[in-house]
């Protein structure tokens, strides 16, 4: 006789898998006449349904996070943003100079090595070395 239908609601009332469901020989008919879920916690409670022990490896813990090489993520220092933004500045007005006719294109780059070997503090000390050269 099958039961598949009883297993399956065994299972769901008493929260584990049906797997686990074990009908009891001497009463299958009490369990084939059980129909709603209040009969099945009784026929647990009775002993005619019982639930299997949990049998299986245990959960292995899970990894921890490991800090290597590729995970370290420093900030940026501070000098070479200002860096950054300073050139960025500075190659701009350089090329506004250039788009005006004020400096020849020989002057330009050699600006350009300047401004990448730092020598100029801002924008105005850049103006005032043009006007001396």
């Amino acid at each position: 006789m099958q039961l598949n239908k009883k297993k399956n609601l065994a299972a769901k009332v008493l929260g584990v898998g049906k797997d686990r469901i074990i009908f009891m020989q001497d009463s299958l008919n009490e369990i084939k006449e059980a129909i709603t879920r209040q009969d099945i916690t009784d026929l647990k409670n009775a002993g005619a349904i019982q639930i299997r022990e949990i049998c299986g490896r245990r959960k292995i813990e899970k990894r921890k996070h490991r800090r290597g090489i590729g995970k370290i993520e420093q900030r940026v220092p501070n000098k070479k943003r200002v860096y950054i933004a300073l050139t960025r500045k500075l190659r701009g007005s350089a090329r506004g100079l250039l788009a005006m006719d004020k400096i020849n294109k020989e002057q330009y780059f050699n600006i350009r090595r300047m401004i990448k070997a730092s020598r100029f503090k801002s924008r105005r000390h850049l103006m005032e070395s043009l006007k001396e050269i």
